[in-house]
């Protein structure tokens, strides 16, 4: 299997599509070309892992965080980042990171996060906007029903736990072509009037391409007329963050012990307690400070998140518990889903655990 032949099987774990703008994510060092002898799945694609990959024969590293982030405008092995990069490129060993491709999905980092703290029936904490879109289209009757099948194998047509859904309306269209035009119905120079079904389909934006391709290859007419809207509609199952509620009420104390215990961190950094039981928790993997607003907004007793700064404690107005449980174990058991994930997609090569340990921060 080559580097690209597996590319889909991960957009289908983490579509790029997902990702926020500012990220990047895909295939950031090698050549897509290449043959999979084995691949080393981790947190931080540093030096240490590439020396992993070279010991273990991987040249292939799927990372979550990407070790290509910001622009970099000399490559000289002066930094931990160049050094990783130099190591990689001399040892033809290829980098895919996934990052907020997987933050973002219903079922990545934070439902993940969600399971291990045992929150119940968890929901998008803050759910992506600008990202709905719809198509409409005007065929012929009796081509609608193919059609239709076509947009929905490209992706149209998903509404979180349903697919295939669209609405049709019949009525009838008018075209005349110029001398130019090679109609499927009518002559040319004439108008020509037909019973056409308009069908209506929502679609994710990252699918656009994908579908119109879908659209223009399986359209009887030569000129297929269509419109493409943006909805104000924020998409409930992709996004930032989740917010569950635990099987049980639980006292503050009892509760961070319980998190410190699942996620295993050295310690956790909190605002102050409010005397009142947790039930209804929020959870964002890595730097979340920015869902603290979302957090009250959605009545949660308590956020877990990390990289939390000292006023931002103040946020919790006295009316939320904030724990900062640090930016590796709020992430910790990405890696081990993502080994699950391709284990059962992949049979021909190996998907390997890495062993080192990327957390930078140690606790006494």
């Amino acid at each position: 299997m080559k580097i690209k032949e597996i590319i889909p099987i991960l957009e289908e774990m983490a579509p790029l599509g997902y990702a926020e703008d500012f990220d990047n994510v895909g295939l950031l060092i090698g050549d897509a070309e290449t043959e999979i002898t084995a691949v080393l799945v981790c947190h931080d694609a540093i030096e240490s892992i590439v020396e992993e990959a070279i010991e273990k024969k991987c040249n292939l590293i799927i990372c979550f965080h990407p070790i290509l982030f910001s622009g970099l405008k000399k490559i000289t092995g002066k930094n931990y980042v160049e050094r990783a990069v130099l190591k990689a490129i001399r040892n033809d060993i290829s980098i895919y990171a996934v990052h907020t491709a997987l933050d973002n999905h219903q079922n990545g980092v934070n439902k993940i996060f969600s399971d291990t703290l045992g929150l119940m029936s968890p929901k998008i904490l803050i759910p992506k906007q600008s990202y709905i879109y719809k198509l409409c289209t005007y065929v012929p009757a009796n081509a609608a029903a193919s059609l239709k099948d076509a947009l929905f194998r490209a992706g149209a047509g998903a509404i979180g736990n349903y697919d295939m859904c669209s609405f049709t309306s019949e009525g009838t269209g008018s075209f005349r072509g110029n001398d130019a035009s090679n109609p499927v119905y009518g002559t040319k120079g004439t108008i020509t009037y037909a019973e056409e079904t308009k069908i209506e389909l929502i679609f994710e934006k990252h699918l656009q391409s994908k579908i119109l391709k879908a659209l223009f290859q399986n359209h009887p007419y030569e000129e297929v007329a269509y419109e493409i809207s943006k909805l104000e509609n924020v998409h409930q199952s992709i996004g930032m963050g989740m917010i569950g509620e635990l099987p049980e009420a639980m006292h503050e104390k009892e509760f961070l012990l319980m998190v410190k215990e699942k996620t295993g961190t050295g310690g956790i950094r909190h605002s102050a307690f409010l005397n009142k039981p947790i039930k209804k928790v929020a959870v964002l993997g890595g730097s979340g400070s920015f869902a603290i607003k979302n957090a009250l907004q959605q009545g949660a007793d308590a956020f877990i998140t990390a990289d939390l700064k000292y006023h931002q404690f103040y946020e919790a107005e006295n009316q939320l518990l904030l724990a900062d449980i640090g930016h590796f174990e709020s992430e910790r058991y990405i890696k081990n889903y993502i080994v699950d994930y391709l284990t059962k997609k992949i049979t021909t090569f190996a998907i390997i655990l890495c062993e080192r340990n990327t957390n930078p921060v140690n606790y006494l």
